[in-house]
């Protein structure tokens, strides 16, 4: 016993010992956001080691995408960051379109990024609600949730679904956007706006929650270049980098916002708050972008000329997006028949999680849900 080993020990010399203990975060915990294993080493409540486990979400995407045409590889694709499908969507159909030479209509485009801000900003709600319940603030969760329902009910009048939509086609949209979601979507960024100022009043700049995420789970530029972070990441860490604004696709260029970057306001800079805070201010510059082009639709069509056939020729492309998680690519190659000879994905999921052993040794356990949540991860794209 204890009190043993104390009472054999001089006076004055007294000692502690401690051993390792191994524990298992997950596959299904809820703090792990989706089904993900993370092997913990712990000496008492302090993190020595902390190893993520993947593989138990995956689906053989890559796979799957060499066995059917261009066309019926989308459905998949939505099914990576199932909380940001259309994001998702939207690069690989910017990568078919550049290897077949199709040419996108300048509707469509708006309908495109308007539709993709929108899900920016459904993603970060979503981020902001479950992060928010991960330290303990289950209003958060469901103030988050509430304001989702409203940009889901726009893409269920769009497409027909409130999760997985298949809405991205190549060549355009499935569906041409109406008068009446034009009206919802206004109708959505006059309510919307203020609610992020609440937001950050009750959870951004509550005292607990700055005290459980600023100088926790820091991820500074060289750690980025390292392990090859985007997205949040990179930009919580100081560097103003968008590929909406560095690299422009579609009519990015035509549009003006702001590129939000963590300052170490609250303690150091790349912390889990500077993170936070970023996905935070995205979501006002969404709706910039968003208030930039709703009135400004063009006529025509909503979708490219052609059959649902698609047989590029020979060779091969290469697209990039900024979704919600970071740069997601989408690298294809064609043999010249209706399917694809290879699909890769580039998941920056899979980048972000690749850091938690990093950026966790030396902080406590409690600390280690608050470092994961930050991440944002989705399972669906880390395993593919």
């Amino acid at each position: 016993m204890a009190s043993d080993f104390i009472s054999s020990v001089p006076a004055g010399k007294e000692t502690l010992r401690t051993d390792e203990l191994l524990l298992n975060m997950g596959p299904q915990h809820p703090s792990t956001h989706g089904v993900l294993r993370v092997i913990v080493i712990t000496d008492g409540e302090i993190v020595k080691e902390a190893r993520p486990e993947i593989g138990y979400l995956h689906r053989c995407f890559e796979k799957h995408a060499e066995n059917v045409d261009y066309v019926a590889v989308s459905p998949y694709v939505d099914r990576l960051d199932y909380l940001a499908s259309m994001n998702n969507a939207m690069g690989y159909a910017i990568a078919v379109e550049s290897l077949a030479g199709i040419e996108v209509p300048r509707r469509a485009e708006y309908i495109r990024v308007i539709v993709s801000e929108l899900q920016r900003i459904a993603s970060h709600l979503m981020s902001y609600g479950t992060y928010g319940l991960d330290m303990g603030a289950f209003t958060a969760f469901m103030y988050g949730f509430r304001d989702r329902e409203m940009i889901l009910d726009i893409f269920e009048k769009l497409s027909g679904a409130r999760l997985l939509y298949n809405y991205m086609w190549i060549g355009g949209a499935y569906r041409d956007i109406t008068p009446e979601i034009i009206k919802q979507i206004k109708d959505f960024l006059v309510y919307f706006k203020p609610q992020v100022e609440e937001y950050n009043n009750l959870v951004t700049y509550n005292k607990i929650f700055t005290e459980r995420t600023r100088d926790i789970g820091v991820i500074d530029l060289n750690t980025c270049y390292t392990y090859g972070l985007t997205g949040v990441m990179l930009r919580g860490a100081g560097l103003k980098w968008d590929l909406r604004k560095d690299h422009p696709y579609s009519i990015y260029k035509e549009v003006e916002f702001e590129v939000p970057v963590g300052t170490g306001q609250m303690g150091t800079l790349g912390d889990c708050w500077d993170r936070h805070i970023v996905r935070m201010k995205e979501m006002i510059q969404s709706i910039r972008i968003i208030e930039q082009l709703i009135d400004g639709i063009p006529e025509g069509p909503y979708r490219a000329k052609g059959g649902k056939v698609i047989k590029p020729p020979a060779g091969e492309a290469y697209s990039r997006t900024e979704c919600p998680r970071g740069e997601l690519g989408f690298y294809i190659i064609s043999d010249g028949t209706g399917k694809p000879f290879r699909v890769r994905c580039k998941s920056p999921c899979f980048m972000n999680i690749s850091t938690l052993d990093e950026i966790s040794r030396g902080v406590m356990v409690a600390d280690l849900v608050a470092t994961i949540g930050s991440l944002d991860i989705v399972l669906g794209e880390v395993d593919r």
